[in-house]
C-alpha cells in the first residue's frame, strides 16, 4: 500500500504563486508516475500536469505558468503554481502510479481570489 501527503494549498490573490508538495510513502517498488489534478466545483477531474521519468507534459490552460518536478529520493512531487488565476481555484490531487496500481491524495484546496 502507498500513501499520499499533500501539502501547500491555500488562498492566493490572483497573478501570486503556490507550491504543492506531495510525498509517496509505504511499499514503493517502482513508480511509474506522478501528477496533479484538478476539479472545481461542478466540474470533472482534470490532469494538470504528469510527469514520468523526466518527461513531463501540462494541460493547455495551465502551460507556461505551473512546472511539475520531482524528487526521486524522497519519493516527492511538486507542483510550482506561477500567474495564479481565478479559474485555478479547486481542489488539487495527487496522483501516483506506483507498481501500476493507481493512488490518489486526500486533496488540496487552492483559491485564487482577491
Amino acid at each position: 500500500q502507498v500513501q499520499l501527503v499533500e501539502s501547500g494549498g491555500g488562498l492566493v490573490q490572483p497573478g501570486g504563486s503556490l507550491r504543492l508538495s506531495c510525498a509517496a510513502s509505504g511499499s514503493i517498488f517502482s513508480i511509474n508516475a506522478m501528477g496533479w489534478y484538478r476539479q472545481a466545483p461542478g466540474k470533472e477531474r482534470e490532469l494538470v500536469a504528469r510527469i514520468i521519468s523526466s518527461s513531463s507534459t501540462y494541460a493547455d490552460s495551465v502551460k507556461g505558468r505551473f512546472t511539475i518536478s520531482r524528487d526521486n529520493a524522497k519519493n516527492t512531487v511538486y507542483l510550482q503554481m506561477n500567474s495564479l488565476k481565478p479559474e485555478d481555484t479547486a481542489v488539487y490531487y495527487c496522483n501516483v502510479v506506483a507498481s501500476y496500481r493507481t493512488y490518489w491524495g486526500q486533496g488540496t484546496q487552492v483559491t485564487v481570489s482577491s
